[in-house]
């Protein structure tokens, strides 16, 4: 069975500051060797909502 949510990104989260649901921004934090991780922000307060770790493609190794 296909992975159909693989690279699932998030357009809206919900922000416990603004107390409702939130379009979000994503920006990247980190760049492991496994892959990169990014971090959702609320575009109204910038509270941070949540973290999404993208893997890098298998036998691909990221260096700096």
């Amino acid at each position: 069975m296909a992975r159909q949510f693989e690279n699932l990104r998030a357009t809206e989260l919900y922000c416990p500051r603004c107390r409702t649901a939130r379009p979000v921004r994503e920006k990247l934090l980190l760049v492991l060797p496994r892959g990169e991780l990014h971090a959702y922000h609320c575009t109204v307060c910038g509270e941070t909502l949540g973290t999404r770790e993208v893997s890098a493609p298998k036998g691909v190794l990221y260096r700096p």
